[in-house]
C-alpha cells in the first residue's frame, strides 16, 4: 500500500486552467512600435519637399565682357581703268592727299620687265625700315594660331610693302622705261587711308548686318597684290575718307540697352590692349536682332586691316547680394492707390475699407489688413497682396465717398525669406546675372538685406508656408 501511494505520488498531473493568458513580450512590442515609427518617419520623408535655407551674402560676379564685333568705316571702292600690270606707290595702311599717285598700270608688261632688279640695287631708308618693323610688331600682336589665314595676309601685305619701295626707287625713271609703251596714273580721287583689300562689308550699315555677317566662316577677303595683272573696273584700292569709325557687336536687348543709358563706356582692343572711350548706341539689324554700336573718333588706322575685331568693355563692377537663380519667383499682386490704403503704423501692412453685404443684405464695409510689397514710382500705386482681395472687391476711401473696383493686377520678381519662420515674399531688382547666381540692389525699401534667410528652391514652398527649423 506504502508502494502504491508513493506511485500515485510521482504521477500526479496538473490540470492547465481553461482560459489562462499567456504572457506578453515586452521587449518585441517595443521593437515593434519603434520599426513602425521609422517606417512613418521614413514614407514622410520620402514624401515632403526638402526646404533648404540660403544666407544671403554680398558678392559680385564675373560677366563676359569680350566681345567679336565688326568694324564699319566710311570706305570708298575704286576700281582699275584698264586691264594690266599695277604697281604701288602708295603704302597699305598711308594717308594719301588729293591727286596723290596711288598706283599706276602697265597694259603692255614691258615696264615690269625693266622694272626688275631695280630694287636689289636699292638701300632702305630709315621711314622704310620703320614701316617693315611696325608691320611686322602689329602682326606678331595680333597673331592668332587659330587663325592662320592671317599669315597669307601677312605675306600679302608684306610684298605690297616691297613693292611699294621698289616701285617708288624707278619712279622718276619712269617715263625713260616706258618709252612708247601704254602707262595710266592713278591718283587718289580724296583724302584718306589707303588699303588694298575688298571684303564687300564696304558698304554696310549697322541696321543692314545680320548674325550671318558675323560668321568667320562665311567671310572671305580679297587681297590686291602689287605687280600682278588687274582686270578692268575690278577693284583695286578702297579709300577710308574718315577718322569716325564704329564697331558692332551682337548683345541680348535688356543689357544693350542697360549700356546703351550710360552714354559712354571704355572699351580695350584685344589684339594690342589699347583702350579707348565709345560712345554706345543699341542698334536693330536686318534679322532683327539686338546690336551694340561702339562708336570711336581715333585710332581707325590701327585696325584699317581688320573687319573683326575682338573688344571687351571695360565696366564698372557691380556688386550686392548674390542669389541663386533656384530661389528667384515670380508673384502676381493687386495694384491699389494710395488713397485707399491706411496706414496704422505697421511695418509692410496698411490697412483697406472693403464693401460687404451682412446677412440681412445691407451693404456694410469692413477692415481688412494687407502686405505691401512694392510701390511704383511711375504709376504712383502699391503692390499689394492679392490674398487677401478679390477681383471685383469695392473698396472705400476713409475720408470720403470714393470707390474703387479692384481689377488692376501686375507681377514682381522676388525671393521668399523666411526670417520670421514662414515664407514672406520679398521683392528684389537684379543688376546683373550668368547661369548660376544673379546679383541684386540691397537695402532697398521692400527688399533683403544681408545676412537675410531666403530659401534656396523657390518650387519647395508655397506662399507663408511655415518652415519648420
Amino acid at each position: 500500500m506504502a508502494k502504491g501511494g508513493s506511485f500515485e505520488k510521482q504521477n500526479k498531473v496538473i490540470p492547465f486552467r481553461n482560459g489562462a493568458t499567456p504572457r506578453l513580450n515586452i521587449g518585441l512590442i517595443i521593437i515593434g512600435f519603434i520599426f513602425v515609427q521609422m517606417l512613418i518617419y521614413v514614407i514622410t520623408f520620402f514624401n515632403t519637399s526638402h526646404i533648404e535655407r540660403h544666407e544671403v551674402r554680398e558678392g559680385s560676379l564675373a560677366v563676359d565682357t569680350t566681345y567679336l564685333g565688326i568694324a564699319l568705316r566710311e570706305e570708298t571702292i575704286v576700281t582699275n581703268p584698264s586691264a594690266g600690270f599695277v604697281n604701288f606707290y602708295i603704302y597699305d595702311g598711308e594717308r594719301t592727299a588729293v591727286g596723290d599717285l596711288v598706283y599706276t598700270v602697265d597694259e603692255t608688261g614691258r615696264l615690269e620687265k625693266a622694272s626688275s632688279g631695280q630694287f636689289e640695287e636699292s638701300k632702305l631708308s630709315d621711314q622704310e625700315l620703320r614701316e617693315f618693323r611696325s608691320e611686322i610688331i602689329n602682326y606678331v600682336h595680333g597673331f592668332d594660331d587659330k587663325n592662320f589665314e592671317s599669315v597669307y595676309e601677312f605675306k600679302r601685305s608684306l610684298k605690297n610693302t616691297v613693292a611699294k619701295i621698289s616701285n617708288a626707287n624707278f619712279l622718276k625713271n619712269l617715263e625713260e622705261l616706258s618709252g612708247n609703251d601704254v602707262i595710266n596714273y592713278c591718283y587718289a580721287p580724296t583724302t584718306g587711308i589707303v588699303s588694298y583689300w575688298t571684303d564687300g562689308y564696304e558698304d554696310k550699315k549697322p541696321e543692314d548686318l545680320t548674325e550671318k555677317d558675323f560668321k568667320k566662316e562665311n567671310y572671305e577677303k580679297k587681297q590686291v597684290i602689287g605687280d600682278e595683272v588687274v582686270e578692268k573696273e575690278a577693284p583695286i584700292y578702297k579709300i577710308c575718307t574718315s577718322e569716325l569709325w564704329d564697331v558692332v557687336i551682337p548683345m541680348e536687348a535688356e543689357r544693350a540697352k542697360t549700356l546703351e543709358e550710360q552714354g559712354v563706356i571704355k572699351v580695350r582692343f584685344q589684339k594690342n590692349q589699347y583702350e579707348s572711350w565709345a560712345n554706345v548706341k543699341m542698334v536693330y539689324g536686318n534679322d532683327g536682332a539686338t546690336y551694340l554700336k561702339l562708336s570711336f573718333n581715333n585710332s581707325m588706322v590701327t585696325f584699317i586691316h581688320d573687319r573683326f575685331v575682338e573688344v571687351q568693355l571695360i565696366l564698372e563692377e557691380e556688386t550686392g547680394l548674390k542669389i541663386p537663380l533656384t530661389a528667384i519667383v515670380e508673384k502676381e499682386f493687386f495694384l491699389l492707390e494710395e488713397p485707399y490704403l491706411i496706414d496704422e503704423g505697421q511695418k509692410g501692412k496698411r490697412t483697406v475699407i472693403r464693401q460687404c453685404y451682412l446677412e440681412d443684405g445691407t451693404i456694410s464695409t469692413e477692415r481688412i489688413t494687407v502686405g505691401i510689397y512694392s510701390y511704383d514710382e511711375a504709376t504712383k500705386k502699391y503692390f499689394v497682396d492679392a490674398t487677401m482681395l478679390n477681383t471685383g472687391d469695392i473698396l472705400h476711401q476713409l475720408d470720403n465717398q470714393a470707390t474703387d473696383v479692384v481689377r488692376e493686377r501686375a507681377t514682381l520678381i522676388g525671393v521668399y525669406n523666411i526670417n520670421k519662420g514662414y515664407a514672406d515674399f520679398r521683392e528684389i531688382s537684379i543688376l546683373y546675372q550668368n547661369e548660376e547666381y544673379a546679383i541684386v540692389k540691397s537695402d532697398t525699401e521692400y527688399g533683403l538685406k544681408v545676412y537675410d534667410y531666403i530659401v534656396l528652391n523657390a518650387d519647395s514652398v508655397k506662399d507663408q508656408q511655415f518652415i519648420n527649423k
